[in-house]
């Protein structure tokens, strides 16, 4: 993450590596200003998810599915903390066997070295932090990734699929991105020289992508297109998109992992690109539908999240700009026009913001980072760093998407992946037969007529 700090900044790449690489002991001491603004940065990422990502994705599902959204999402937080300790953060960060310009396993994915998070005491150092911060730091992100996926096939998954396909899928399409974008010399795309700050291939084309695969995968929702499902309550929404926006923050700018020039800028580049998103969204719709919508600006500030993330290491305020505007319009379109004529399902428009807007602000990254826009400045120039941000874009949607299916194919096969036509007309959605969250009122005892004392 910290990969794109150059020596402009006044950071060699031996000290950055030192930044990022938990598995290295840092001649640094620890750094109580930038150890406080990581606690901070690791909370408000996990704020995105529970309760953000959560209200978001509640709001605009029908009611009768409300509680299953709030399920699942915090069911993924749980076990994703639990999946990140006992391998996740030692696959993800693992460096044995890695050397730069050297392809092999440990190019792909780390080891075991650190499982169960071994290794991690109260004097760990990963740069100037604690590496118990940088550890919990990195847990939300995969936390968050696989949360994402929900919305795309909300309200017909089963719930113990969804939690197994959760597992499986941080493990073998999530936790390598990680590795191969962020480990260091050795990893894929690091030397390819991706650049990638806060999640645009790890996070959001990889979760996108995912979401676009099972949405097809399950099939459409009973009734859709021709049945109307507007949103039930979009001030769950609006109050998810504003924490989402808040969490952000921490998100992109505890990215810099530290407290220095590097995080201010990505916090003032995440506010430009979110603001100019939700704005240029709001326009695009009051022009071709005649008026602004909630759900509209909401989703529009949520593209400008998404496209920035790449690009806020890199990129100055006149490269945010163009970058929101690109995702406000891009983002747009793909969840509109583009879901219409190809006619797939994807509940919350995963695929049409985090995919698509992942690859708006990968790609732009490549072009904005240029000094000529006020970015850091690319090494390769515009042309070559715009095909290795391609480069990456492409191998990311075909890596996930390939794995994904596969991991979705055996599901079926094993444990059937759809809630039953009952269960979905309902609205028990992925809970299913599963859940013990459908309390039925106790029988009443003799003499009991069913009164208001006898209901749950």
């Amino acid at each position: 993450m910290k990969k794109f700090m150059t020596k402009k900044s006044g950071l060699s790449l031996a000290a950055m590596l030192l930044l990022l690489l938990p598995g290295i002991a840092s001649a640094q001491e620890l750094d109580t200003g930038d150890t406080a603004w990581m606690i901070t940065a690791t909370v408000l990422v996990l704020l995105m998810t529970i309760p953000g990502l959560s209200l978001f994705y509640a709001g605009m599902v029908r009611s009768k599915n409300v509680l299953s959204v709030l399920m699942q999402c915090f069911a993924i937080t749980a076990v994703m903390t639990v999946v990140w300790m006992l391998w996740g953060y030692s696959m993800a960060f693992d460096t044995a066997g890695m050397e730069a310009g050297v392809l092999n396993l440990s190019s792909i994915v780390g080891g075991l070295g650190n499982a169960f998070m071994s290794g991690i005491t109260v004097d760990s150092m990963s740069g100037t932090i604690p590496e118990s911060v940088f550890a919990t730091f990195q847990m939300t992100f995969a936390i968050i990734t696989p949360a994402l996926i929900v919305g795309a096939f909300a309200e017909r998954m089963k719930f113990s699929t969804m939690l197994v396909f959760m597992v499986a899928w941080v493990t073998i399409c999530y936790v390598p991105m990680v590795h191969m974008v962020w480990a260091g010399d050795g990893g894929l795309m690091w030397d390819w020289g991706v650049i990638d700050f806060a999640g645009g291939t790890v996070v959001h084309i990889n979760a996108g992508i995912a979401g676009l695969v099972a949405a097809v995968m399950l099939g459409k929702r009973k009734g859709y297109p021709t049945t109307a499902m507007p949103p039930h309550n979009l001030t769950y929404t609006i109050i998810g998109a504003a924490l989402l926006w808040v969490g952000w923050f921490g998100f992109n700018a505890g990215s810099a992992v530290s407290a220095g020039g590097s995080a201010g800028m990505a916090m003032l580049v995440t506010q430009i690109a979110t603001a100019t998103a939700a704005v240029a969204w709001m326009c695009v719709e009051w022009i071709k539908h005649g008026k602004p919508s909630v759900l509209g600006i909401a989703s529009g500030a949520v593209a400008g999240l998404v496209a920035i993330t790449p690009a806020s290491g890199s990129v100055g305020p006149e490269g945010a700009l163009y970058i929101g505007l690109a995702a406000g319009v891009g983002c747009f379109f793909a969840a509109t026009t583009l879901k219409r004529a190809i006619g797939y399902d994807d509940s919350l428009d995963v695929f049409g913001v985090h995919a698509v807007g992942g690859i708006i602000g990968a790609v732009l990254t490549g072009v904005f980072t240029a000094e000529v826009f006020g970015g850091t400045g690319l090494d390769a120039g515009i042309p070559a760093q715009l095909w290795i941000q391609i480069k990456g874009v492409i191998f990311t949607i075909v890596y996930t998407g390939v794995l994904s299916a596969i991991i979705l194919k055996i599901l079926d096969v094993t444990m059937g992946l759809r809630v039953s036509e009952e269960e979905e007309q309902q609205g028990r959605g992925s809970l299913a037969e599963e859940s013990n969250l459908y309390v039925k009122a106790p029988e009443p005892e003799e003499g009991d007529h069913g009164g208001v004392e006898g209901e749950v």
